[in-house]
């Protein structure tokens, strides 16, 4: 028995074959009643869609890529946490957007390529990506800039995070200035604190030097003294990178601070265990608070406040604009910045369920009308 081919989808199902390849390349673009007509047509048959034929016939791949460094925590394992007893927990930054990417590209009808790697460097990662791809996602300073310049010539590229960079590039980032001042008014007005820390991340995070802006910004605004540069400067945006912050802020002489605010949620939590160790408690003695809101953030002991971005939001939004720069590729570009929230919980002493969570400003689109 011969292998069935789009032919014969098209004959049995009653429409056109180029009917029958937009079911598979694009099935928003197909009414439901032809494109559940098709899909059955094609398991009757057996048939299969060929990736590489559809290509060939196409130029294209089918693929949308996501390039990004690994920021795999290195001391979880080191901490006695179990990957496999606490997927839940461990769920870091990208896992959610890789999710939010997945869950998109999968109902535009692409398959998604992950390229992320600790240990090759930024060009071995657009190597790894750019050849096999449709267009791809990529996160801020992971690629060098005059690499996306020559890369965006003949793909589609979106940024993720970061100030914008190369101005003809779709690009996308969060509210952090805007959380992270939220966040700080919030324990400044409400919780009545005025010895404040903030930990930084890495020197060349965009999102780490953002928050801080934003927290300088809300220090500024309550009449307190503004810093010039992080308390404690991190290396890496680790549990462990946070417990050594906390301990240094312990032993550093003079009053110690009030409240602990880090540059991600992976570096409060390390703190916590850190401060829990060393017998000061939380929040009672100093207050704790993080980003990113990473489930891990719910359900440590006691439940981190922190500033809760929309990751697979932000997934979704970038699989959405390389997909449309696809569809035009002379369109305008777009920079999206997307709202953030502030959860407040037991760590600031605002309680285990804490009041309802705190809105930073709406978002805000360059470039393309609402």
């Amino acid at each position: 028995m011969s292998t069935p081919t789009v032919y014969d989808v098209a004959e049995r199902s009653g429409v056109s074959i180029a009917t029958v390849s937009r079911v598979y390349r694009n099935p928003d673009s197909v009414r439901a009643q032809t494109r559940d007509r098709v899909l059955a047509a094609a398991r009757a048959l057996g048939y299969v869609p060929s990736g590489s034929a559809r290509g060939l016939a196409s130029r294209t791949t089918g693929v949308l890529g996501l390039c990004f460094p690994d920021y795999t925590d290195p001391d979880a394992e080191a901490d006695g946490v179990d990957a496999e007893d606490d997927d839940s927990g461990v769920m870091l930054y990208f896992d959610q957007i890789l999710r939010g990417m997945e869950r998109a590209a999968r109902r535009h009808g692409y398959a998604l390529l992950i390229a992320a790697s600790p240990e090759s460097g930024p060009r071995s990662l657009v190597e790894q990506v750019a050849g096999r791809v449709d267009g791809f996602a990529v996160l801020a300073r992971t690629v060098p800039t005059e690499d996306l310049e020559v890369i965006s010539r003949r793909l589609p590229v979106v940024m993720l995070a970061g100030p914008r960079e190369i101005d003809h590039l779709d690009h996308i980032e969060v509210a952090n200035a805007d959380g992270e001042r939220e966040l700080t008014r919030h324990l400044i007005e409400d919780h009545g604190l005025r010895r404040l820390a903030f930990i930084g991340g890495e020197l060349d995070s965009p999102d780490a030097l953002a928050r801080f802006a934003g927290f300088r910004a809300a220090c500024r605004d309550a009449g307190l003294p503004v810093p010039d540069e992080p308390a404690v400067q991190g290396v890496m945006m680790t549990r462990a990178e946070g417990a050594r912050a906390a301990e240094t802020l312990l032993d550093r002489a003079g009053e110690r601070p009030q409240a602990m605010l880090f540059a991600n949620d992976q570096m409060a939590v390390g703190a916590l265990h850190a401060l829990e160790r060393r017998g000061v408690r939380v929040p009672e003695d100093i207050a704790v608070a993080g980003f990113d809101g990473i489930p891990l953030s719910r359900i440590v002991r006691p439940a981190l406040t922190t500033v809760r971005q929309p990751m697979l939001r932000l997934g979704e939004e970038a699989v959405g604009l390389l997909v449309r720069r696809l569809q035009d590729r002379t369109r305008d570009p777009v920079s999206l910045m997307l709202p953030v929230s502030v959860a407040r919980r037991a760590s600031c002493g605002c309680g285990p369920d804490g009041p309802r969570a705190s809105a930073a400003p709406a978002p805000r689109v360059r470039g393309e009308a609402e």
